[in-house]
């Protein structure tokens, strides 16, 4: 999720988040998240990038496909507030 709700609303509410993540949980597609709090970039060699500060948090989910992924975004309450989820593919390697 981006922290560019335009208006906080539900989307930092207790309340909200607890549907949300269950009714992930509910469907058997929640498969983690977190809030993402203050960091570093680190380098070998070179000057380092600043972290990405528009990111707020994250949710992993089951899914088949991005359009999946996409069709669990009903409830979200950054997404509801009209702000930006991002929709990511993180494969898993062994």
């Amino acid at each position: 999720m981006h922290d560019d709700v335009p208006e906080r609303g539900d989307s930092s509410s207790d309340a909200g988040w607890g549907r949300y993540l269950a009714m992930l949980q509910a469907s058997g597609n929640f498969q983690g998240g977190s809030a993402i709090g203050a960091g570093v970039c680190a380098r070998k060699s070179g000057a380092a990038p600043g972290v990405t500060r528009h990111l707020s948090g994250f949710i992993r989910v089951a899914a088949d496909s991005l359009d999946d992924a996409r069709s669990m975004l009903a409830g979200n309450p950054v997404f509801e507030a009209g702000g930006t989820v991002e929709i990511r593919e993180l494969p898993r390697t062994d």
